[in-house]
């Protein structure tokens, strides 16, 4: 290309206009196809040796168009191809939530600098829910009237999609068959008895499209109040920009549905003062009122079926007035709402003790709670563990990978990215080690009487009236691989919830297995900083959107509850060695000190067998407490540790290690 502008300057020297040229060059149309570029080049190279100035000067400009030209034509045709791959991605995550490989497919795309929020598009979506999501994030932006047309669209069609629906619902007999045997609704009569049976399941058939409409593609369940809450929408946008009396139609339909809803009645007194004079013409929306009407008439009949014929209706709308349903179905029903998954209120978090009262550790302080935390049940807690001891625990840690080889403690890439190294040791198999020479009897002891002093402060924060065990210690080491960092896009540990399987698409966490079900909180003890990368974070059930982060440090212990209230992650550990102690506690005691491994029997009580390898005789035990003891100087200790001591040289009660 430099020579292309080299000879274009050239050009600039050649006889002016009207120079006879020589002939055999056929003219270049204005405005052409975009050309081979190498081709145009050696037209023009071959015009301009001809002396055919003029020819020479526009096959040599249309080379460098042609080379701009093809090449945003490139850049184009890639970036449409991401969107599209985005796009398609994103349509097999909503219905494959649980898909790991499209997980991290999905994280790859929206760290794409050509990849735009707008890719993220279910190319499933129906109709009525692609307007609704456009008409709320408009509203989102406070431009509500670009809203209002979205938000009436996607009314219009959801009401268009419940008329498809319950047109379907009217097919042969044989298309309902199976329902029928499902339902438990089949034919055991005469003629009378199969025309009631079949017009009992169109209408159970139509009722259901009012769920069908409000479920999303690849959810489970249906948005609550799906069609009333479109009309609140509508009626607040309306009102914004000063549409009254659309506004009071609106609202006079969400009254259809609740006569008493207060938000709903101050409202329409609001704009009634507005408006300043009656409107006599002024009502619901016709569209509704039928709606309501027919939804209603057929819903008395089900419930009449209900009630003198044995069968079985699931009411999908919370708005059925009261007097519809018979008295003797109102307890029943009332206990099946309650159960609807919706309706569930997260956990009340529970009233917390003067935990530093019950641990007696004056140098440990909560440096963040809850709240500024921004989430539940959730705590950043520093001072549970000296500069010495963190260097006791670390030096464990490497002395326990140094003796891998022999030993079975082997160093591999992580289980959850390919870019760093992954160590782990447990109680017992630091107890092996230590019994073994291989490291240090002190690192040993102190990784058991840690653990039990996180379980302590644990209980006393969370869990002060119901004792905690703990289920499982682990020390772990992430370690950057030099040379694979660069344009390192993954995570350390991707976000995920300690007892449940994260959903991040719908907010669902589901505690089933392979989930560890029964644990009910967690804590990371750090041992050091120095490090590149690997912060903790907490963020929404989306997995997307971080609420908050913790930087690791020597003694701080994040501690949580494992559910999906606390879903968190760790950003990627791109320099150095990041040393944790990974700890797990459960209410059920038929949990607690499991061994987790492949070579672990899942009842394995391997906090017993590590307390049998470390157990000494009592008098080599304090002669070696003596000479191990690590030099506290740099920090003051905590005084449960002096407390302890205390004890052990006057009442010589059962040690903190022999508890455990």
């Amino acid at each position: 290309m430099l020579r292309l502008l080299h000879l274009l300057l050239l050009l600039l020297l050649l006889p002016p206009p009207g120079t006879p040229e020589p002939p055999g060059l056929a003219a270049l149309s204005p405005g052409a196809y975009p050309q081979a570029p190498d081709l145009l080049y050696a037209d023009g190279l071959r015009a301009y040796a001809a002396g055919a100035w003029a020819s020479a000067v526009a096959l040599l400009r249309e080379a460098l168009r042609s080379q701009a030209e093809l090449g945003r034509m490139r850049r184009d045709c890639g970036l449409k191809k991401l969107d599209l791959a985005a796009a398609a991605a994103h349509t097999f995550f909503i219905a494959n939530p649980k898909h790991l490989q499209m997980r991290e497919d999905m994280a790859k795309y929206r760290r794409m600098s050509g990849i735009r929020l707008q890719s993220f598009r279910d190319l499933e979506t129906p109709p009525h829910w692609a307007a609704y999501d456009l008409g709320l994030e408009l509203l989102g932006r406070q431009e509500a009237g670009l809203a209002l047309p979205r938000l009436e669209e996607a009314l219009q069609e959801s009401l268009a999609q419940m008329e498809s629906c319950r047109a379907g619902c009217e097919g042969p007999e044989e298309q309902q068959r199976d329902e029928e045997e499902a339902e438990g609704t089949g034919n055991q009569g005469g003629l009378y008895e199969a025309i009631a049976g079949h017009w009992i399941r169109v209408l159970q058939c139509r009722q259901r499209c009012v769920g069908d409409t409000a479920t999303r593609p690849g959810r489970s369940f249906p948005v609550p109040d799906f069609l009333p809450s479109q009309l609140r929408r509508l009626h607040e946008a309306h009102a914004q920009v000063g549409n009254l009396s659309q506004a009071m139609e609106n609202v006079l339909s969400v009254l259809l549905f609740y006569p008493e809803d207060e938000a709903a009645k101050e409202a329409l007194n609001q704009y009634q003062a507005q408006l300043g004079e009656p409107r006599p013409g002024l009502g619901p929306r016709e569209d509704i009122r039928q709606y309501v009407l027919r939804s209603l008439g057929e819903k008395r009949q089900l419930y009449y079926a209900m009630e003198h014929l044995g069968t079985s209706f699931k009411d999908p709308d919370p708005w059925t007035p009261t007097a519809f349903i018979p008295e003797r179905l109102r307890e029943k029903l009332r206990e099946d709402q309650e159960q609807r998954p919706w309706d569930q209120e997260p956990p009340q978090p529970k009233p917390l003790t003067d935990w530093k009262d019950v641990l007696l550790l004056e140098v440990v302080t909560l440096t963040q709670d809850a709240r500024q935390l921004n989430g539940s049940e959730r705590a950043v807690l520093d001072g549970l563990l000296t500069p010495s001891e963190c260097g006791v625990l670390l030096q464990l840690a490497k002395d326990a990978a140094e003796a891998g080889a022999r030993s079975g403690y082997r160093g591999r890439r992580s289980p959850h990215t390919p870019h760093e190294h992954f160590d782990g040791l447990t109680v017992l198999k630091a107890a092996q080690l230590a019994r073994a020479g291989a490291v240090g009897t002190q690192g040993a002891k102190l990784l058991l009487e840690v653990s039990e002093r996180v379980r302590t402060l644990t209980q006393a924060y969370f869990s002060p009236e119901r004792p905690l065990h703990l289920s499982f210690t682990h020390l772990v080491c992430r370690s950057a691989i030099e040379g694979e960092q660069e344009q390192r896009m993954d995570l350390s540990h991707p976000v995920h919830a300690d007892n449940c399987i994260l959903d991040p698409d719908t907010g669902e966490c589901w505690r089933e297995p392979p989930a560890y079900t029964y644990r009910d909180y967690s804590g990371l003890l750090y041992l050091n900083d120095d490090f590149q990368g690997g912060d903790l974070f907490f963020t929404e059930p989306n997995a997307l959107t971080v609420r908050a982060q913790v930087r690791p440090r020597c003694g701080r212990l994040v501690a949580f509850s494992s559910g999906g209230e606390n879903p968190h992650g760790v950003w990627a550990v791109t320099r150095g060695r990041r040393c944790a102690l990974a700890l797990w506690h459960t209410w059920a005691s038929e949990h607690k000190e499991q061994g987790i491994g492949p070579d672990r029997p899942p009842t394995s009580q391997e906090w017993t067998e590590a307390k049998e390898l470390l157990q000494e005789p009592e008098e080599k035990e304090d002669e070696e407490e003596e000479k191990e003891m690590p030099s506290r100087d740099p920090s003051p200790e905590p005084p449960s540790h002096r407390l302890q001591r205390v004890q052990d040289k006057s009442e010589k009660p059962p040690r903190v290690r022999e508890e455990l």
